[in-house]
């Protein structure tokens, strides 16, 4: 997702992509808000501009490479130049469309005011054709070059946390998605057309069709176990890395964890707020500070799960997968610190599940999604909450939402020191 390509006339590369990950464009996210307002950029996009989105890298380059930006024909995210360079045929659908800041999400177009106040010719923006649309069969050079034959179709595929929603079997408002990898996600189905979005969780479209989802992002989840393990310069896998977690009591021992290791997204959009540990003592031990990541990442995910739970059905299932959902302890600490079941998929392929889904209903091999979803995904035992441990947990989350106002200022100050 967010992710720049940009081609001129002849459907060449201009500039290598600019990833979502890329956080260069902060003054234009600043004039962004300036230029529309808050109150605007809602209204027509039901979201707010963030770094790491594709408007603010066409501004960017408008602002520091203007003879690139100048060449722009059109441009795309970056699995649709994958489908445009076998199939040479450019366009977007709608999961992708929502992060791009250009799209109004409850009418499904691209928001001509937008780019008409911001002076973008709307000819750069790709067609919108379904996520499961057809968008062309292989060209005859490429099959040549893979040495096969037939007509092979190429079908669009969506955003990484639509189709990994679809993978997980997010289809309707019943299940709750949590995704912990090198980021964590929150996500739920919201589908109200009266819901309006003040800005601190993401409305964008799903992969399957009619379909709108609210999410929640933590910018350093998975990144901060990792973090930690080369830290400690550790050459142990995961599993064995985490093995001792067990001799830490919940709570980690009285210390706490926050993952702002890149600052904060949800629910803060707060990209110099610092990560901290809390309540190291002379009795910390490895595995207390193992589990305090563990339990940190778990809260920062709670802090979207507690905004979506007033914003959707409040669905008492949660389907967990990405590295989070391998460890049975971390398991458990998510279904006590969310105070609710948790399930995993029988057999988990990421988002790549997700887009083969979306393949399988372009082919027409099943006539709805709800369809789908029940011949090709299975689920395990459901892990529920110990409710002893739930409180605890609730009184520590408590102490773990004052930590940023505490530390917000002292992590500016500390900037100058780097």
């Amino acid at each position: 997702m967010h992710g720049l390509v940009v081609v001129d006339k002849q459907g060449e590369v201009i500039r290598p992509a600019i990833l979502w990950n890329d956080t260069r464009t902060h003054k234009e996210v600043e004039w962004i808000k300036s230029e529309l307002g808050l109150s605007l950029l809602l209204k027509e996009t039901q979201n707010t501009v963030l770094e790491g989105f594709t408007l603010p890298k066409l501004i960017w380059l408008k602002n520091n490479e203007p003879g690139h930006y100048q060449q722009i024909d059109r441009f795309m995210l970056p699995k649709d130049y994958v489908a445009y360079k076998l199939t040479g045929n450019i366009f977007t659908e709608p999961s992708d469309a929502s992060g791009t800041i250009m799209f109004n999400v409850k009418k499904g177009q691209w928001s001509t005011t937008i780019l008409d106040k911001l002076e973008i010719n709307p000819h750069i923006c790709p067609d919108i054709i379904p996520s499961h649309g057809y968008n062309g069969a292989i060209k005859e050079s490429i099959m040549q070059k893979l040495n096969v034959n037939g007509d092979i179709k190429v079908y669009q595929g969506g955003a990484d946390n639509a189709c990994g929603a679809l993978g997980a079997g997010i289809t309707d408002a019943q299940k709750r998605l949590v995704s912990i990898g090198t980021s964590g996600v929150a996500l739920a189905i919201q589908n109200d057309k009266t819901y309006e979005n003040d800005g601190k969780v993401h409305y964008f479209h799903h992969c399957v069709p009619e379909q709108k989802y609210i999410m929640g992002v933590t910018l350093s989840a998975g990144y901060s176990l990792e973090w930690l393990k080369n830290v400690l310069n550790s050459k142990e896998n995961f599993d064995h890395f985490l093995k001792e977690i067990t001799s830490s009591q919940k709570g980690s021992n009285g210390l706490l964890y926050t993952p702002y290791l890149l600052g904060e997204r949800t629910p803060y959009n707060d990209s110099s707020v610092r990560g901290s540990f809390i309540g190291l003592d002379a009795n910390t031990t490895m595995a207390d500070m193992k589990r305090a990541v563990l339990e940190g990442v778990t809260f920062s995910i709670k802090d979207s799960l507690e905004i979506i739970k007033n914003d959707v059905h409040d669905s008492r299932e949660i389907v967990s997968i990405g590295g989070g959902a391998k460890n049975k302890t971390w398991l458990q600490i998510q279904a006590d610190i969310f105070d609710t079941d948790i399930t995993t998929r029988t057999e988990e392929q990421g988002p790549a599940y997700g887009a083969a889904m979306l393949a399988a209903m372009g082919v027409g091999w099943f006539d709805s999604f709800k369809e789908l979803s029940a011949a090709w995904i299975a689920y395990n035992d459901s892990i529920s909450s110990n409710k002893a441990d739930v409180q605890v947990y609730k009184d520590i989350y408590n102490v773990y939402t004052e930590v940023y106002e505490n530390t917000q200022a002292l992590s500016k100050k500390l900037v100058q020191f780097k």
